[in-house]
């Protein structure tokens, strides 16, 4: 069966690129193409999907909180992010939140299919740097978790409660982390319920107690 591929990315004339490039390719079909973000959810929903081709930086919307997106509510759908350069940050923050590659922007043809491919067969596909840098990411993680006031948090809820801590909104933590409100409640809610606080105040409290809060 064909692997079906939708791009997303607000430059047209990539987009027509990679179209003429994905036609040339054998059982590989185009399905359909985003300029936003805004456009994601109702391609993916009305249509199968195997890979998206994700552009990290769109003009209505951070690509990664797309990828969060499609991760959670749509996991059989696999993420390839484009990149205008090798950008490990970007990279691996895309990975740890669930895709599976990436494709810096002017790759060969070839390259491109090879990561389609790989992707489409269960593969995570990074160069040598980049697998590099997540390993090393991991142990750090590790090391943190090892040395956190709260283990039972994640890394990003860990954040989110510093941010809680020093009074700040969900508003001015979503746009201080580049999330979505939504994502924010829902964190906050998370590590409510996993430091058994009833409220916003006393995670605050809990979270003083143990240094976290304080002016940086």
């Amino acid at each position: 069966m064909s692997i079906r591929v939708i791009v997303v990315d607000d430059h047209p004339i990539f987009r027509l690129g990679m179209a003429t490039a994905l036609r040339e390719m054998d059982d590989i079909d185009l399905v359909g193409e985003a300029a936003t973000a805004g456009e994601v959810p109702d391609l993916i929903s009305g249509r199968d999907v195997d890979i998206v081709l994700l552009d990290l930086n769109l003009p209505d919307g951070s690509g990664l909180e797309v990828n969060r997106w499609i991760a959670r509510d749509h996991s059989q759908v696999k993420v390839v992010v484009l990149t205008m350069s090798e950008d490990h940050h970007a990279t691996i923050a895309a990975v740890r939140d669930g895709a599976l590659g990436y494709i810096v922007k002017g790759a060969d043809p070839s390259r491109v299919e090879h990561v389609i491919r790989s992707v489409m067969a269960g593969d995570v596909v990074l160069e040598h740097g980049v697998a590099q840098a997540i390993t090393e990411l991991a142990q750090l993680r590790s090391t943190e978790r090892d040395s956190s006031p709260f283990p039972q948090l994640s890394r990003r809820e860990l954040d989110i409660l510093e941010l809680v801590a020093r009074g700040l909104d969900n508003q001015t933590i979503a746009r201080e982390l580049v999330l979505s409100s939504k994502t924010v409640r829902n964190h906050v809610s998370n590590v409510l319920a996993k430091l058994n606080a009833g409220d916003r105040s006393q995670a605050i409290v809990l979270a003083r107690r143990r240094g976290l809060g304080e002016p940086s």
